[in-house]
């Protein structure tokens, strides 16, 4: 039997791509749309300006868009998928929680709040019960989980795979991420062409605290942060899709080449339809993995690595995924998928 499900932010980049993967989905049926004012009362062919590289799907098209309040989604409406402005997710998504909703949000508010789960199900499934802390601490009969940041998604699984081998204290990372990930009206292209822009409002702060939470440990009340030291550089440069990054990370025991790429290949997925069955794939060339080539692997859901060397406390590598599929819209219906499974809906 298949989940009702609505998306919040519908028409946006990210909500775009969460219904090009909800549509087909075995196990869910979109049953509602949201986006904001201007565009409520359209059917979403009408209010989505759509920019995927595949047509909307004909059963979605004529849905008519709703405003985005709990007022209008159906109640019989299971989970929803919000992929709202931040600004606008702060305020709206704790009003669908209340009413009893389940939302899996890709909207970066909340995301470091004590009670709301911050989960990559490859790598902290069991983090999802601090739901019910959430529900007992706000009342709440819905419940709110947050996927990272696309950047910080990137690098967590390989981290993760280290950090179970190694023990890791220090990581640094400098990133060169896609324009996409800034949204369609995001970056110019007088901005972007011939340049690179050594800056991303924010986006530093979120992978140094993102990734501590994602690799913590959950003792059942509380999620008590890793103790690595995070340190991140990000970057925007003229690539359409898919984030590169460049990671340096020490741990307590020596890291060889070969150790870290045995660590990173054992990473498996899990048991829900979007997980990729290899979550991290390894590369042996020094110049791979490139973001044209690679951030489509496993269907856009899997962590490409590369171009591993020794250095004096650790190991460098590269690492990429696509920042709106596995980052982003691929990210939420994964958790979605992992709520459904553990019973949250």
């Amino acid at each position: 039997m298949s989940l009702r499900v609505g998306v919040l932010g519908a028409t946006g980049a990210v909500g775009q791509r969460l219904i090009q993967l909800l549509a087909p989905h075995p196990d869910f049926e979109i049953a509602a749309l949201t986006a904001s004012e201007s565009s409520a009362g359209k059917s979403y062919r009408e209010a989505a300006k759509w920019r995927i590289d595949a047509p909307i799907p004909d059963d979605v098209a004529e849905i008519t868009v709703g405003a985005t309040t709990p007022d209008d989604v159906p109640d019989d409406v299971d989970l929803i998928f919000s992929s709202l402005p931040s600004s606008v997710g702060a305020e709206v998504e704790p009003e669908f929680c209340e009413d009893g909703y389940v939302v899996s949000s890709n909207s970066s508010n909340g995301r470091m709040d004590e009670d709301v789960p911050l989960i990559i199900p490859e790598v902290n499934a069991d983090h999802v019960d601090l739901i019910e802390v959430q529900r007992d601490e706000r009342g709440w009969d819905g419940a709110l989980l947050k996927n990272p940041n696309c950047s910080t998604i990137t690098m967590v699984p390989p981290l993760g795979a280290l950090d179970e081998a190694f023990d890791l204290t220090n990581v640094h990372v400098s990133t060169l991420q896609a324009v996409s990930g800034a949204g369609y009206d995001g970056v110019t292209s007088m901005e972007i062409i011939d340049n690179a822009i050594p800056h991303i409002g924010g986006e530093e702060q979120k992978m140094e605290s993102e990734s501590r939470k994602l690799l913590g440990t959950f003792d059942g009340a509380e999620v008590s942060l890793h103790g690595m030291d995070v340190a991140a550089s990000c970057n925007r440069i003229a690539t359409l899709d898919g984030h590169l990054e460049n990671v340096w990370a020490d741990a307590e025991e020596d890291i060889t080449v070969e150790g870290a790429e045995d660590a990173m290949e054992a990473a498996t997925g899990v048991d829900l339809p979007s997980s990729p069955e290899r979550l991290i794939t390894v590369f042996e060339e020094p110049d791979r993995p490139q973001p044209r080539l690679d951030r489509n692997i496993e269907e856009g859901m899997g962590v490409a690595v590369g171009g591993f060397r020794e250095t004096t406390a650790g190991v460098q590598f590269n690492c990429l995924a696509h920042n709106t599929m596995r980052g982003a819209a691929g990210a939420s219906v994964l958790n979605g998928e992992l709520l459904a499974q553990r019973g949250y809906i």
